[in-house]
């Protein structure tokens, strides 16, 4: 009897201790999963009693030169919002100014922007601009991965650029921290953003998304590209399958090149012969026989001249 009680302790002491184990191993693996994903920022939550609110009117006695600058702005008509004085104007970014005021403009009293961590600074503009579809994946933006705030790019009082409310103009703003990309559009073939005719964010979404690099579009539709580059949207009756499946970034460097048409290699031969070249189990047509790479196959576009697509030859010749 006693060495049946003590096997049955025996069992139980080892289910115990087995699932002790697999809860710590399941609470470590969690910690790590949550520490190792971006976490979700906590929205900024209004107080609502209106009697913490004392109005932007009163904001204007102290602060005359900042309201006049913010009577230029679009955040100006949140003074007519009807949605409540947790919503309008000053107090609608910096909370309830009572305090404030009784305290004789103590500055702890109050939210202030200045040297506050990025994501109590994102979460004030979120509580307004979350919404929209620009800004709706700021959560997973490698901007806010990386702690940069709403008011690194924007000035809600000393704008420089007045859409958007920009600290400075694109792309001086990007290059800020963008440092490597500037070199890019030095080069002798690239896309002109230098002179204003195209914006980083025409093809990126500066607050968020879905896709690599914070793109507008997937390589497979490359919409980015086509909106400017019509000729080459199709559909053709013979595509050719790279600039469907990997887009134009397969052969083209976006945003600069010492090749002319942004490509990537400087003999087209090359390029092409990257994937036109027998390999095994490849489903991708090799070289004909009569094509030794000569110099007069080396231009592979003088014959195929509908390289990114045709509705008349299924070897891109017309």
């Amino acid at each position: 009897m006693t060495r049946r009680l003590r096997l049955w302790q025996v069992v139980v002491f080892a289910a115990l201790a087995c699932s002790a184990g697999t809860a710590a191993f399941s609470d470590t693996n969690n910690k790590k999963k949550n520490k190792d994903e971006p976490q979700a920022q906590k929205s900024y939550g209004r107080p609502t009693d209106p009697s913490l609110y004392v109005g932007s009117d009163t904001c204007r006695t102290c602060h005359e030169d900042i309201f006049k600058n913010f009577e230029t702005t679009p955040h100006w008509k949140t003074t007519f919002t009807k949605k409540g004085p947790e919503w309008q104007g000053c107090e609608a970014c910096h909370g309830p100014g009572k305090e404030h005021v009784e305290g004789g403009g103590d500055k702890s009293k109050i939210f202030t922007f200045k040297d506050k961590p990025a994501e109590q600074v994102s979460n004030r503009c979120l509580g307004c601009h979350e919404y929209g579809e620009e800004h709706a994946n700021f959560d997973r933006s490698q901007h806010n991965i990386n702690d940069v705030s709403c008011i690194a790019c924007h000035s809600p009082h000393h704008a420089k650029e007045k859409q958007f409310l920009l600290v400075t103009k694109q792309p001086e703003l990007c290059y800020g921290c963008h440092t490597d990309i500037k070199q890019d559009f030095n080069r002798p073939f690239r896309h002109r953003v230098e002179q204003g005719l195209i914006q980083c964010t025409d093809c990126h979404n500066q607050h968020g998304g879905f896709l690599t690099k914070q793109l507008r579009a997937t390589a497979a539709q490359d919409q980015v590209c086509f909106k400017c580059h019509v000729d080459k949207t199709g559909p053709f009756a013979f595509e050719h399958v790279p600039v469907k499946t990997e887009g134009c970034g397969s052969c083209h460097q976006p945003h600069g090149s010492t090749n002319p048409r942004l490509l990537k290699r400087a003999q087209m031969n090359l390029l092409c012969l990257e994937c036109h070249t027998l390999t095994q189990d490849s489903s991708v047509p090799s070289l004909p026989s009569f094509h030794n790479q000569s110099q007069k196959y080396q231009a592979c576009t003088s014959c195929h001249v509908q390289i990114h697509g045709s509705n008349f030859d299924e070897f891109f010749f017309k």
